[in-house]
Order: structure tokens, then C-alpha cells, then sequence
């Protein structure tokens, strides 16, 4: 039959479960991992794991990552079916997602889509009437194949043709994981992570930034989105930006990203994060940038401190008083 399927491979466990079941009918299964515009794009750091990736070495399938980019900021912006309690356009994201996966099936000649999604395991986009609706957006109408609650939906074409057996899906319903846990030690999965937290925009301390940037179209790079990950974000006028890094990774990934036309200010005479001022400057941001970031050392009250600002490749030493509380503070400081 030599039939071909594309598996949309989150790294969780419910992705990997949907595509292990088809591929163990005798499909030949490609799995596609999205990656949202909020990373750094840069190697793992040590330790770490590519979810996706592991996912897929572990069940057996290649994988094709995708590094979203502006286009995925522009339905951000503008979603068709709104947001949910943060900026998380949970409907016109699935439409978005089936969309690119639909482009890789037809360009490498795949018949249809796989989904790990559980009907009634998310309150915005896992319901009967939204997986119809972005269906219907994605113009893959009979051909996403969710073979985890399949019993509980239309059969697809998939079905109906005899690529699968429907007799082999499932009908999982709800938010509960025990029959997922279940089948993952049945069929052999087994890398996967513990269930956590849900999508990045559904978190509320995380929409604020991503609002602001929304909301300034001076910073609309997808740069400046993959930043927003990255320390801790203040936002010093319409047009200018400043991140301070939390730790020593952040401020390595802050250094790797960082532009020409990029200023960084550090505190010279103690231990330091990194502040990165994106956009228009001048000399009263400087020195509210400077102010902000003693804020976060651990110099005196008060004290005149020797800053080092690097612009245009070019370094100065400044002074700036230790003089920000954190109510202060907080009057630039977007989100937490």
C-alpha cells in the first residue's frame, strides 16, 4: 500500500502515542515539530534535550523541525477567533499548524495528517466544533486523522479507505492521562516528559511582553520576539527596549544575539547581568538604563558606580547613582 503519513510531533506523550499507532499499521510516518518564534535559535545547552527530537529517535520516525517565523507573528496579531485568557490564539495557532503541515505532506507526497489531540482535553481548540473549524481553515478536510479519540469523531478518509484500521484507534476523551499512560507502555513509548504546563502564550506572566512588542511596531523583528524568553524585559520609551539578564545563561544568550547597533551596559566594579538597550537612545534613556540595572547588583544605595556601555563597538565608562527601589523599577518592567 506504501501509504504515507505526516505526524505533527509535539514532544509530549499524546504526539508520540498517535504517531507510534499509525506507524505500527504499516504507515510510513514523518513527523514535523513547529518551533515558536520565542527562541534563541542556538544549540541545547548542556544537559538538555530536543524533546521533539527525542521523541521522534524514540518511536522511530525523522523528524523536520520548523522555525516559525513573521508570518506566525502576523495571525498573532490579528487572530480571526481571538484569544484565551492570555495571547494564546489556540484555534487560528491549530489552523496555522495544520496549514504548514499540510504544505510538507504535499511537497513530499504524504496522503494525510496525524494529531495527538485528545477531544476534550483543551477548553479553546480540543473541542468537537473547533477541531472541525480548523479542519475547515487548514483545507484538510478528511484528512487529519486524531487517532487517539478517532472513535469519538467522523471517520477520515484515511478510514474510509482502508489505510488504517479504525478498529486500532481509540476514543480517549477528557483531560485524564491514564489510558495514555497506559498505552505508552503497551506499544513502547518511552521517552516522553511528565505533563506540564500548557502553550508559552497561555501564561499570563509571558503576554505582557508579548502585547508590548504588538503594541510598539518599532520592535517587530522576529528578533525581538525570540528575546522575550530572555531576562527580564523594561520597556524605557515608544521606541526603546531594555533586557537585563536573570543569570550567566541568559546573559550568554543575550551575547549571542546581539547587533552591532545593539547597546550593552554593565556595572563595572561587581558581579553584573548583562542589559541589552534595543532601538532609538539617548543620553536620559542611557541613564535610566543604568539605574534600572543597579537596581538588580549589588551596589551601595546611592552610590556614583562606573558603568561600562558598549555602542556601536565602540566602549565608554560612565557613572550612574545606585538610587532605583523596586517600585521604581516597576514603573518601566514589563510583565515578571
Amino acid at each position: 500500500m506504501n501509504k504515507k503519513a505526516i505526524a505533527l510531533i509535539s514532544g509530549g506523550l499524546d504526539s508520540a502515542l498517535a504517531a507510534k499507532m499509525i506507524l505500527d499499521m504499516g504507515i510510513d510516518v514523518h513527523g514535523i515539530n513547529f518551533v515558536l518564534p520565542f527562541d534563541i535559535p542556538s544549540q541545547p545547552l548542556p544537559g538538555t534535550k530536543d524533546r521533539a527530537q527525542t521523541s521522534a529517535t524514540d518511536i522511530g520516525i525523522p523528524l523536520k523541525t520548523m522555525q516559525l517565523g513573521m508570518d506566525y507573528i502576523e495571525m498573532l496579531r490579528h487572530p480571526c477567533h481571538g484569544y484565551g485568557k492570555a495571547v494564546n490564539p489556540c484555534i487560528d495557532c491549530h489552523a496555522f499548524f495544520l496549514r504548514k503541515a499540510g504544505e510538507f505532506m504535499r511537497e513530499t507526497g504524504a496522503d494525510f495528517i496525524v494529531t495527538g489531540e485528545v477531544l476534550g482535553q483543551r477548553p479553546m481548540s480540543q473541542r468537537r466544533d473547533t477541531l472541525k473549524l480548523v479542519e475547515n481553515e487548514s483545507g484538510l478536510q478528511g484528512l487529519i486523522l486524531r487517532p487517539l479519540s478517532a472513535k469519538q469523531l467522523n471517520p477520515t478518509i484515511a478510514e474510509t479507505e482502508g489505510w488504517v484500521d479504525r478498529n486500532k484507534l481509540l476514543g480517549i476523551k477528557g483531560r485524564s492521562r491514564h489510558e495514555q499512560f497506559q498505552l505508552a507502555e503497551k506499544i513502547g513509548v518511552r521517552e516522553y516528559p511528565l505533563p506540564a504546563g500548557g502553550c508559552l502564550l497561555t501564561e499570563l506572566s509571558f503576554a505582557p511582553k508579548v502585547r508590548d512588542l504588538l503594541e510598539h511596531p518599532s520592535h517587530n523583528e522576529l528578533r525581538d520576539f525570540q528575546l522575550l524568553k530572555t531576562g527580564r524585559h523594561f520597556r524605557l520609551g515608544p521606541q526603546t527596549k531594555l533586557i537585563l539578564g536573570r543569570s550567566a545563561e541568559d546573559n550568554a544568550a543575550l551575547e549571542s544575539i546581539l547587533r552591532p547597533e545593539d547597546s550593552t551596559i554593565a556595572w563595572m566594579d561587581g558581579k553584573t547581568p548583562l542589559g541589552v538597550i534595543t532601538g532609538t537612545l539617548d543620553a536620559e534613556l542611557i541613564k535610566i538604563a543604568m539605574q534600572i540595572l543597579l537596581r538588580y547588583t549589588k551596589a551601595e544605595p546611592g552610590q556614583q558606580c562606573r558603568m561600562q556601555l558598549r555602542c556601536n563597538e565602540a566602549e565608554s565608562v560612565l557613572y550612574a547613582e545606585d538610587c532605583f527601589n523596586e517600585e521604581s523599577a516597576a514603573k518601566y518592567r514589563i510583565g515578571t
